[in-house]
């Protein structure tokens, strides 16, 4: 798998490899301009503008700028007219030496569309600096048995400028021995050679000083001197010759310092101290004598420094081999300096845009060039980066390369990209640049605000006091800054009936519910809306939730009799037939309460009765019932109060007054009563007038059977309960709070009860419940359903 990825990935840099190198051969041409040297600074050299085709404005809109390898601006283009203007005085010796034509190339670099023009200004030469020997006398012996004809190769002048400004002619004082022939030498030099006229005398003339001089051909020319200063000797008639005039040497330039470069090789046919060489350097430049050393003994040649390839491709070295005589004779080692990879590749940002919005299209972040100096396949690149990241590399001309977005960006996933562009050399071994450049991804707000939950549950206690605090909402924006400050609302409802603006208000900056004014369970259960949630960019964005709030009852309403009604204006009357049975329902009391729950339970009591023993009222139903049978002694009409409560905490409660007629049947006519509380005279003729119509009613046989036989029953009754050995009956009243027995009630069960009569009492004796008869399971869940 690991080799299947290195093929793949040796593919692609091949693929980049050609691209780029169809990209640089099929460039535009290449624009040409030129400028003296020492030409002053602020110069305007051309109208790039103009010679490209463009407008003024339109360099301006694309970004245009000038890119150079050199680290100096040596050009400024001005935006506004399109002119490309000189900004440094230019020295051509300083930039290119003797190289010529001295050319330095820059690209024009347009972006928006991205696009290169190569341009190329030529430095001409001027003729600003004079010959110079390096040596300002220039000693030589000549034997004076020297012929005529002899010739003398002297050291030749350094011009630092070049073509017609540079070294054209050597000249030498006038004299009788000697003139000047000057030599063309390789690589355009010229070398002055002294020519012996006539036979030197030693004799006669021991010593000959002549002034040489050397001449450019600039105009109006400049020139240098030496001074000649020619011994003359005696005969010394063999000059040492070199077994080759010309040595080539080929030199990587890694080559360690201290190796031998050539051994050259002089010989002399003269013998003793005639014949005896000394090899040196034949008036070297200072490159040549820091670079290399020669042993004057062997005429090996050493490499005293580093060699660089980059800055220096060939050495000439001329190199002479002298008698003890003081003849010579010389020869020329040439060392080409050979290139090995050892510079690698250079990354030269010229653009890098940071942030970059997210959801962009193909958005250009980088645009850099690469730059080898070694030359071959050592100075051929290719350029990568890593595969996961969502950026693509794109080879344009002239080794420039841009970085481009593959697809929109997302700050929620990556919020910034740490990117290695990684540079390889094709040489051997191969070297490596990486460079890592860091990109952040700016926010776009494209993430609505999400609320925590979608709906809300709030509960609020009825009757609560106003602003109160029922409950916070939350939502959370997956953008940054702005984009992500959300402010909350309570959206408009689609209930006209529902004034949610008196009801409710929320806290814009963290959501927080207030309630407005005091609720009431019974107006208004329970309601909702929606809240929205809104973030600050632009366009907003938002998002909304329901939000349901459910009041909560509280215990503020008395429980309402809707039977009997207590707010007529006459009291109203129930009959009681004289002949009912125990436990005869004489009424029912209805009544209901506005709350809910436990505070809805109902619970009736019986408070107040004319004759406590007579009646008894069911608990949780209402129902009025005898206790006992009537008998004549009792009075025939009687005033209950009632009372009514609810299960609340505290519980609320009502009363209600029954009024309760006793008649004989209900044949009996009906004769309304007015109220109970009555002063005594009046109870006495009401007393009066029911006795008279008891009496009649006695009168019938039927009705005195009827009463006879009902009270023989209940003794017979009462007679068998004290043979079963009776049941203590404590004195006092029937207590007022009674429960159903028959099961009809609110209760789940039916209770039974064991009743007894007093022995004292007759047959007119009032029935005691004593205590019920409950199994235990039936009082444990009645004492749960009460709590």
């Amino acid at each position: 798998m690991e080799a299947r990825l290195e093929r793949a990935v040796q593919k692609r840099q091949v693929l980049f490899l050609c691209v780029f190198l169809g990209a640089s051969w099929a460039g535009a041409e290449q624009l040409q301009y030129f400028v003296e040297e020492e030409t002053e600074r602020g110069t305007p050299l051309a109208n790039l503008a103009k010679d490209l085709g463009l407008g003024l404005g339109e360099l301006s809109a694309r970004g245009a700028r000038i890119v150079s390898d050199r680290n100096t601006g040596f050009l400024l283009l001005s935006s506004l007219t399109g002119d490309l203007i000189l900004n440094e005085k230019l020295d051509r010796e300083e930039l290119c030496g003797p190289t010529e034509p001295c050319v330095m190339t820059f690209q024009l670099l347009l972006e928006n569309p991205f696009q290169i023009h190569r341009a190329a200004l030529h430095v001409r030469d001027i003729n600003d600096n004079s010959p110079v020997f390096l040596d300002k006398e220039i000693p030589l012996k000549i034997s004076e048995s020297t012929t005529p004809g002899a010739t003398f190769l002297l050291e030749r002048a350094q011009d630092s400028d070049v073509g017609t400004n540079g070294l054209s002619n050597y000249i030498i004082s006038p004299n009788a021995y000697f003139h000047i022939d000057v030599h063309g030498g390789g690589e355009g030099t010229v070398f002055p050679e002294l020519v012996l006229d006539q036979t030197l005398d030693r004799e006669e003339t021991a010593e000959v000083t002549l002034t040489l001089t050397a001449l450019d051909g600039g105009s109006p020319p400049r020139s240098g001197t030496a001074l000649v200063r020619i011994l003359v000797l005696d005969i010394n008639d063999n000059s040492p010759e070199f077994v080759q005039s010309l040595y080539r040497v080929q030199l990587p330039e890694n080559t360690p310092v201290g190796s031998l470069v050539v051994a050259v090789s002089a010989r002399d046919l003269d013998t003793g101290s005639y014949g005896q060489i000394a090899y040196a350097f034949f008036y070297a430049t200072e490159r040549i004598l820091q670079t290399f050393q020669i042993n004057s003994t062997t005429g090996h040649l050493y490499l005293k420094a580093e060699l660089d390839y980059e800055a220096i491709q060939t050495y000439s070295i001329t190199i002479q081999a002298k008698d003890s005589g003081g003849l010579s004779g010389k020869c020329t080692v040439v060392v080409e300096v050979l290139d090995v990879n050892d510079n690698p590749p250079e990354l030269l940002m010229s653009s890098l845009t940071s942030p970059i919005a997210e959801n962009s299209p193909e958005t250009v972040v980088a645009v850099f060039r690469i730059r080898d100096r070694d030359s071959g396949n050592n100075g051929k690149t290719m350029c990568s980066i890593p595969h996961d990241l969502p950026f693509v590399l794109k080879p344009s001309v002239e080794n420039f390369y841009t970085l481009v977005t593959e697809m929109p960006l997302d700050r929620e996933s990556h919020s910034e990209y740490n990117i290695t562009i990684t540079v390889t050399d094709m040489g051997s071994p191969r070297l490596t640049t990486q460079h890592t450049i860091t990109v952040q991804v700016s926010d776009v707000n494209d993430n609505a605000p999400a609320f925590t939950q979608t709906s809300y549950t709030l509960f609020v206690q009825e009757n609560n006091s106003p602003a109160l605090h029922i409950g916070t909402i939350s939502a959370t924006d997956s953008d940054s800054g702005s984009n992500a400050h959300i402010t909350y609302s309570l959206l408009p409802t689609h209930n006209p009936q529902l004034a949610l603006a008196s009801l409710i208000s929320i806290n814009a900056d963290n959501g927080q519910l207030f309630a407005l004014r005091a609720l009431d369970y019974e107006d208004l259960q329970t309601f909702e809306f929606h809240v929205g949630a809104t973030d600050q960019g632009s366009p907003a964005l938002s998002s909304q939730a329901l939000v349901q709030v459910l009041v909560l009852d509280a215990n503020d309403n008395a429980p309402f009799v809707l039977y009997p009604l207590q707010n007529a204006s006459a009291p109203y009357t129930e009959l009681l037939p004289r002949a009912a049975e125990p436990g005869y329902l004489v009424t029912k009391v209805v009544a209901v309460d506005r709350d809910s729950g436990q505070n809805a339970w109902l619970s009736f009591q019986l408070l107040k009765a004319t004759e406590p023993g007579l009646f008894s009222v069911w608990a949780h139903n209402g129902e009025v019932r005898t206790s006992r049978l009537l008998s004549e002694r009792d009075a025939p009409k009687h005033r209950l109060l009632l009372l009514v409560k609810d299960n609340g905490d505290p519980p609320r409660s009502a009363s209600v007054t029954l009024h309760v007629l006793l008649v004989d049947g209900f044949s009996q006519p009906y004769l309304p009563l007015p109220e109970v509380a009555r002063d005594p005279a009046q109870d006495n003729d009401d007393l009066l007038t029911l006795y008279l119509v008891i009496a009649l009613a006695s009168v019938s046989s039927i009705f005195l059977l009827s009463v006879l036989l009902f009270v023989g029953v209940r003794l017979c009754r009462r007679a068998r309960g004290a043979s079963l050995g009776g049941c203590s009956v404590p004195e006092g009243h029937f207590p007022g709070h009674l429960v159903d027995v028959s099961g009809a009630g609110t209760l789940s069960q039916g209770y039974q009860y064991e009743v007894c009569l007093t022995g004292e009492s007759g047959i007119t004796s009032e029935f005691k419940f004593l205590k019920p008869i409950v199994p235990n399971f039936l009082t444990e869940s009645m004492g749960r359903e009460i709590e």
